[in-house]
C-alpha cells in the first residue's frame, strides 16, 4: 500500500485520486497512520461485505433463539464486534 503524509495528500490530491483507483493509499500525520483512502468501488465492496457478515450473524442469532439458546443483547453485540475486529 502506498503511504503519504497528510501534507503530501493535501498538495497532491489529484494524484491521490488516480492512485486510489489502483490501490488504497495510507495517510499519516506526525508519523502515525490516520486514514486510508480507497476507491468508491473498494469502499462499496467493503460495505457489502460488512452487511453480508451482519446478515449472517443475525441469521445465526435467529437460529439460536429458535433452538432455545438465547443470548442477551450485550453478549450479541460483543460477539458481533469481536467477529468484525472492532
Amino acid at each position: 500500500m502506498k503511504a503519504v503524509t497528510a501534507n503530501e495528500a493535501k498538495t497532491q490530491f489529484g494524484d491521490m485520486l488516480l492512485s486510489v483507483q489502483r490501490a488504497p493509499v495510507q495517510i499519516s500525520k506526525n508519523g502515525k497512520p490516520i486514514a486510508v483512502m480507497v476507491s468508491m468501488d473498494d469502499y462499496e465492496k467493503m460495505e457489502e461485505l460488512k452487511m453480508q457478515m451482519l446478515k449472517e450473524r443475525v441469521q445465526r442469532a435467529k437460529a439460536e433463539i429458535e433452538a432455545g439458546a438465547t443470548t442477551g443483547g450485550d453478549a450479541f453485540f460483543d460477539e458481533l464486534l469481536a467477529e468484525t475486529g472492532e
